[in-house]
């Protein structure tokens, strides 16, 4: 045969979850890790932000920077990482440090020992034969803070002493925005400043193609075109004045009481509220002065109207004023340039002027932009030394990092296996329990569309520390529910060990175990007796309280009744008070009820006493036929419990259930317990209990019950309340 066959790569699997996971325990696992099906997978993507993971590792395995780390990006990461090592099995040492010996014999690998041994000297450690992260990172310190530091980016200290070549990076940054380079200082890169050479280029071509079109009129018609609105504007004002005279104030500056608002704020002629008053002031018939007694927001457009249009077309007899005829014969003079003018390029570029533009570019378009791509290819040729410099920290930071995130990604591990998964944000104390299952979420509401399929019971508590917060997602798996609600408070510890205000804002209901759900319709009876009772008493303190203020008021008015009350005394008989009369058949009545309610009871025990041994049972079906269904619908949710739901809203992207049985969730949330050989006093306070006297008496009265039964003395009861 002229090659070998490929031999399919040993795993190792476990399971957790009710899904078969992998288990990365050797060099080779990472190195084949591509011919893993991804449908083994436990999720397939992952945000980079609001997991306990460093987030300067995910950034440079998120190539696409989009805040996700996807399947492939991962498997790109690890091929990277082993393509660079000698071994793999170097990925299962999580260190700070880097030998530079365990660098690959490879082109890739010799050129990071080069690049390692340089850093090294620089920084005096020649002999060194590992290199950290605190060296890495300043040795790019040192590197973003040279003239060329590689990133393809120039900022206005690039330029150096070419004076024209800074002015030039500073207007594109102003026009059309810069990006951060290396340092954090705002630059601009190749796209930039190609963006902005087009930009100038429609420009000029304007401005040429104005020069044809319209020769001389061109500057006059760029000035009347700047201030035509506002012109207009004045003189419809002008007019309306002369319809009614009475208008004129209305229509001219605001009233000094406005004006005084203006007085607290920071003025500019550049900007409202100043260029939004008239040009001048408003009167009938009054022409629009060019020099004097204009709006100073508007003085400059003027002066250039009347230098550059109004004296040159209407000569010096309207050089301080223009009334609306002669502005009207001035838009006539230079409305051949119309078309020209509504062709004129938009944008902040074209807003600087043809003049400046051509200052900046020193009259010479394709020379200043050969220039500036220049400086920027000069710096872009230092990356290859920046780019070694990154490659070594993103393999420090893989040889870290990588074989945590495989077990929070590939598999579960960490989490199964209790040691701490990465979407775990901290611990909550709350109601004499700790619950470990806690998510960082980003909004509650949007989070339990989702996180509710997920069959768990959760509590959405805010986080506040300081002026800091946040909101997380807690899963309650153990104890009971009786006291979680709204507005209920805890403690929240995150994975640093800094302690958080915890407050439940929402919470989602779902049985937490088999036990509660049993014990739910007996609390719930007696909730709704203690409501029964509640409502009871207080509609008879109501009725009460009504009665009592009748008598208070008949009291406080007895002075007043008395004499009256003598006076018909005196003319009118006594009269005997009406006697109470028994029915005599509403006591029968009452007799044979209380017979026939006693019967059915009596029969009731009397066919439960003759089960004999079978008592038990018919006990426990029915508590059965209470419990069972709330228990049924209980089991049922509990064997749906899963994690998939939490993390899908959380932005994963899950692939398998993962279930969260009892077992693991009792070791999620666990309920206060005393320490071992822990001594407890008597609270001196406590209620006293007579809880298990009852019970004795009750069953000593059920004990008779029964004796008496057997013998038959409560036959003759029976014939009593039938006859």
């Amino acid at each position: 045969m002229s090659s070998e066959s490929h031999v399919p790569h040993a795993w190792q699997f476990f399971r957790a979850g009710g899904v078969d996971q992998v288990l990365i325990t050797r060099g080779a696992d990472i190195a084949h890790l591509r011919e893993l099906d991804q449908k083994l997978w436990v999720a397939l993507a992952c945000p980079t932000r609001g997991i306990d993971f460093d987030t300067r590792t995910l950034d440079l395995i998120d190539t696409d920077h989009d805040g996700r780390i996807r399947a492939p990006e991962l498997l790109a990461a690890c091929d990277w990482a082993c393509a660079r090592l000698r071994n793999p099995d170097l990925l299962l040492q999580p260190a700070g440090r880097l030998a530079l010996d365990d660098l690959a014999d490879n082109e890739a690998g010799r050129a990071l020992a080069a690049e390692a041994r340089h850093t090294l000297a620089l920084q005096g450690l020649k002999d060194a034969s590992d290199i950290g992260l605190e060296a890495l990172v300043e040795r790019q310190k040192h590197l973003a803070s040279e003239r060329f530091n590689g990133d393809g980016i120039v900022t206005p200290a690039t330029a150096a002493e070419d004076a024209a070549l800074r002015e030039l990076i500073e207007t594109i940054i102003a026009t059309g925005g810069g990006v951060d380079d290396a340092s954090g200082t705002p630059g601009i890169d190749k796209a930039r400043g190609l963006a902005f050479f087009e930009a100038a280029e429609r420009l000029l071509a304007w401005h040429a193609q104005g020069e044809q079109d319209c020769g001389a009129l061109r500057t006059a018609a760029q000035a009347v075109q700047a201030v035509q609105p506002k012109v207009e504007d004045f003189f419809a004002r002008c007019r309306l004045a002369a319809y009614d005279a009475g208008a004129a104030g209305a229509l001219n500056a605001p009233p000094a009481e406005e004006l005084r608002a203006y007085a607290s704020q920071i003025l500019s002629l550049t900007a409202d509220p100043l260029k939004q008053l008239p040009l001048a002031p408003v009167a009938a018939g009054r022409a629009l002065p060019l020099g004097e007694y204009v709006n100073p927001a508007w003085q400059p457009a003027l002066d250039a109207l009347r230098e550059q249009a109004v004296l040159p077309l209407l000569g010096a007899d309207h050089g301080h004023a223009i009334d609306e005829a002669a502005w009207q014969q001035l838009k006539a003079l230079v409305a051949p340039c119309g078309d020209w003018l509504a062709t004129r390029p938009a944008g902040p570029v074209a807003a600087l002027g043809s003049e400046t533009v051509n200052r900046l570019l020193g009259c010479d378009l394709p020379a200043a932009r050969e220039r500036l791509l220049a400086l920027i290819a000069q710096d872009s040729q230092a990356a290859p030394q920046q780019g070694l410099v990154n490659d070594l920290e993103k393999l420090l930071r893989l040889q870290r990092d990588l074989l945590a995130l495989l077990r929070n990604f590939v598999s579960f591990e960490s989490f199964y296996h209790r040691e701490g998964a990465v979407f775990q944000a901290g611990r909550l104390y709350l109601d004499g329990r700790s619950c470990d299952l806690t998510v960082q979420v980003a909004d509650a509401g949007k989070h339990a569309v989702v996180a509710g399929l997920a069959k768990a019971y959760l509590a959405y508590c805010e986080c506040t520390r300081g002026k800091e917060r946040m909101t997380i997602a807690a899963a309650f798996t153990a104890g009971d529910v009786d006291f979680l609600f709204v507005g209920r408070n805890g403690l929240f510890y995150d994975r640093d060990g800094l302690d958080w205000d915890a407050r439940i804002v929402k919470v989602i209901e779902n049985p937490i175990s088999i036990a509660q759900a049993f014990l739910s319709p007996y609390k719930k009876f007696l909730r709704m007796i203690e409501e029964q009772v509640a409502k009871r008493a207080a509609a008879s303190d109501a009725t009460q309280q009504t009665k009592l203020g009748g008598w208070a008021g008949q009291i406080a008015k007895a002075d007043k009744a008395l004499p009256t009350a003598t006076a018909s005394t005196m003319t009118t008989p006594p009269v005997s008070a009406p006697r109470s009369r028994i029915d005599v058949g509403t006591v029968a009545a009452l007799g044979v009820a209380l017979g026939s309610i006693s019967a059915v009871i009596v029969g009731v025990f009397g066919k439960f006493v003759d089960l004999g041994w079978w008592i038990p049972l018919a006990i426990i079906g029915i508590v059965l036929s209470i419990s069972g269904p709330s228990m049924l619908i209980a089991w049922l949710k509990l064997r749906q419990r899963s994690l998939g739901p939490i993390l899908d809203a959380s932005g994963w992207a899950i692939n398998g259930r993962m279930r969260l049985n009892v077992r693991l969730g009792a070791s999620l949330s666990q309920t206060a317990r005393l320490p071992p050989g822990t001594r407890r006093q008597p609270d001196p306070f406590g209620e006293r209990h007579v809880g298990g006297w009852s019970l004795v008496a009750l069953l000593l009265v059920l004990g008779a019950a029964l004796a008496a039964w057997r013998l038959g003395w409560l036959q003759g009861v029976r014939a009593f309340f039938t006859v």
